[in-house]
């Protein structure tokens, strides 16, 4: 969460649950069969279960990404809704950096949870941004870490957005990442799914796995078939894309709006939103237009 005050959107410019179902039906319809929950953190909003039960109902893959501290709170919507697999983010393996990162004291709580979800049989990808001279000491620690337990640590290069003091010295890349887990493990290179935003290793005997999101030193974006749907009902066919198309507004009233997808679809530039290169030591921040992460959906 950035330092200082935060404005949020009001609620009645957010989707609504039955808002949310309408708009993701129009999806399924064109062929999604995929959806995953994300934010800020989805299991914040008051209504998230009745959210999760709606959309449990489409023919689709249900998910989410969370931060992890109220899962014990939502175990049993999780379960209810045939959640198969959970996203949690987290950064560190150590509880006063996790508070200095976070500015929350509920590492020990987020452990718990993990434990808690693997215990309901749920599968955990743990995703840590990587970033230098903040935690890219513990890369090894995370993928011992996967020695006893099945969890799936996908490592994140640190990428631009607007409020998060980005700079490319602090970018540490996969290269750099497989170099420091070659010090200590003999791993191997796991077959990606064609569609696969992360490069899969495992080390045999393990129980579980790492991989690494290569969003700026190797962009997968000829295959990334990715969209957003941020909370205030704007899509975004790019993580990085500047433009957004409003489909909140077009289906309160009553507009086409599986036109408004198919033309945003299909106006997705070639590479990383169009905002910037593979270069990444070049990136001018202050050029770059876009929301913070926590507005557009971790």
């Amino acid at each position: 969460m950035p330092e200082e005050d935060y404005q949020f959107t009001p609620s009645s410019k957010l989707m609504q649950a039955d808002e949310i179902e309408s708009l993701a039906k129009i999806f399924v319809n064109l062929g999604v069969s995929k959806i995953r929950l994300t934010g800020g953190e989805p299991l914040v909003r008051k209504d998230v279960a009745d959210i999760i039960t709606r959309l449990t109902q489409l023919p689709v893959k249900l998910t989410l990404t969370s931060n992890g501290s109220r899962v014990h709170e939502f175990i049993d919507v999780l379960k209810q809704a045939n959640i198969g697999s959970i996203n949690i983010s987290l950064d560190t393996l150590h509880a006063e950096k996790f508070k200095l990162i976070t500015r929350r004291d509920s590492y020990e709580q987020i452990r718990q949870n993990i434990q808690l979800l693997l215990d309901h049989n749920i599968t955990v990808k743990v995703n840590a941004v990587v970033m230098k001279g903040l935690n890219d000491d513990e890369i090894n620690d995370f993928i011992d870490w996967t020695k006893h337990t099945p969890v799936h640590v996908r490592f994140i290069e640190f990428m631009p957005f607007t409020g998060n003091r980005w700079t490319s010295n602090k970018v540490f890349t996969w290269q750099e990442i497989l170099e420091v887990a070659a010090r200590r493990f003999a791993y191997e290179k796991w077959a990606d799914d064609p569609n696969d935003t992360a490069k899969h290793y495992h080390v045999p005997g393990y129980a579980g796995t790492f991989a690494v999101i290569s969003t700026m030193s190797a962009p997968f974006c000829g295959t990334c078939n990715r969209m957003r749907l941020a909370a205030d009902g704007k899509m975004k066919n790019c993580l990085f894309s500047k433009q957004e198309t409003d489909l909140l507004t077009a289906l309160r009233k009553g507009e086409d709006v599986e036109k408004l997808i198919r033309t945003c679809i299909l106006e997705k530039a070639e590479s990383l939103g169009g905002q910037f290169t593979p270069n990444f030591s070049n990136i001018e921040t202050q050029t770059i237009q876009n929301r913070s992460m926590i507005a557009i959906g971790g």
